[in-house]
């Protein structure tokens, strides 16, 4: 219970135009502002100095341009242009080909049509380039859109983009299942939404032994999984079951946000596991950092425990 209220607080939090005008303003000011410690920065050349950091310490990147729930289709465009520009900008820079999007970005919950369209010219530039490109997934009212759009692309022959599930949502098991027989490069993660009973487990147990659940579906049958998880129990639990199966490293990789858990990366990458960073980037950067707030009672004390950390 404390978790729906939670979530929902910081939920309404992140759709205060006026909180997100003063976070604005103060949040990434200065190196040393607040929101840098989550976000690379509000230029794509800050994601890519982040990018070039990262990797330097041995890790790999998936840069992300924040930014969700298009109103209009000049705005799906305008964020289709900036995709497009990224994928320049990376291949330029010399990083990781490797990017992160949200169909809401390219006009799903405007017109679907549009919105495949404006997938299909980022995934047809970005194949020259061999790079990778995963769709996130948002609220559970656009899942069946989402996969629909994904399928679209998917059947056309394209096969450098992947998805994202949630634990937190009942069908994501079955649709781990009917992914993974396909070939699909799925990335795992809880879900930082807030969902109703009718679709979402509530109890923070529940969608930790959901997790679990698909995660050994997939490192046993899928196509190089990623394990989207701060949790050292449910990471303990990753490496068991791939020794358990003899899976190697190579087929499978962890994956962390930027900012978090620094002491665990280090550790992951020191024990020869691989590991890539979600690297957000972008103005509209408040809504994200709200959610990752906003995901479980504890996660506010979370933040701070990792900031004294790393001080």
């Amino acid at each position: 219970m404390l978790s729906a209220i939670s979530k929902s607080f910081f939920h309404l939090l992140a759709r205060s135009r006026g909180l997100e005008a003063l976070a604005s303003r103060v949040g990434m000011a200065r190196p040393t502002s607040f929101g840098r410690r989550f976000i690379a920065g509000e230029t794509l050349d800050e994601a890519i100095a982040a990018a070039r950091a990262i990797q330097a310490g041995g890790m790999n990147v998936t840069l992300d341009q924040l930014g969700e729930s298009v109103t209009t289709i000049s705005g799906a465009d305008a964020a289709t242009r900036i995709y497009l520009q990224t994928v320049d900008a990376i291949v330029g820079a010399g990083v990781e080909r490797n990017i992160s999007l949200k169909l809401s970005q390219l006009g799903l919950n405007i017109d679907r049509a549009t919105c495949t369209d404006n997938l299909r010219r980022i995934l047809e530039a970005s194949r020259p380039h061999d790079f990778f490109v995963r769709i996130d997934m948002e609220e559970s009212s656009t899942v069946p859109a989402t996969l629909e759009v994904f399928q679209s692309v998917w059947d056309q022959g394209s096969r450098h983009v992947g998805l994202v599930l949630q634990s937190a949502l009942y069908r994501s098991e079955e649709d781990a299942r009917r992914l993974s027989d396909a070939g699909v490069r799925i990335r795992l993660v809880k879900g930082a939404y807030k969902e109703p009973k009718s679709v979402a487990y509530q109890k923070k147990a529940d969608v930790d032994a959901a997790f679990v659940r698909i995660m050994d579906q997939l490192l046993r049958t899928g196509t190089y999984p990623a394990l989207a998880t701060h949790d050292p129990a449910i990471i303990d639990a990753a490496k068991r079951m791939a020794a358990a199966n003899r899976i190697g490293n190579d087929r499978y990789e962890f994956q962390m946000l930027y900012g978090i858990r620094r002491d665990l990366q280090a550790a992951l990458v020191a024990e020869g596991f691989r590991l890539r960073l979600y690297v957000p980037f972008g103005t509209q950067w408040f809504p994200y950092f709200m959610r990752r707030l906003g995901e479980r009672p504890a996660n506010l004390a979370f933040v701070l425990r990792a900031l004294i950390r790393d001080r």
